[in-house]
């Protein structure tokens, strides 16, 4: 699971189209929006797109200027489920020698 937060900066006269546009797109969702055209936007991996591929479609939305990826966190769903049975992993995956 990917959760990724972006900052988009769109040119002003395209600003109702482009939020629109982001609105509709699945995995997208707009938490803040200022007057100069600077969205703050949250995108998640949905059932059959990556979050990263969802990003990328942002870019092609006319008069986008700008996207920054500013937070990103990725879980392994497999790896969050607890395993009771399972031995206790310790919190660095960095091999010792």
């Amino acid at each position: 699971m990917n959760i990724c937060g972006c900052l988009i900066h769109v040119a002003p006269d395209q600003v109702e189209a482009a939020a629109q546009a982001m609105r509709s797109t699945p995995g997208v969702e707009i938490h803040a929006q200022a007057e100069d055209g600077r969205f703050v936007v949250v995108v998640e991996d949905t059932s059959d797109r990556l979050a990263s591929e969802i990003i990328m479609d942002l870019h092609q939305i006319p008069g986008v200027i700008s996207l920054t990826l500013t937070y990103h966190h990725f879980e392994d769903l497999a790896e969050s489920t607890p395993h009771p049975d399972a031995l206790s992993q310790t919190t660095s995956r960095r091999l010792t020698l």
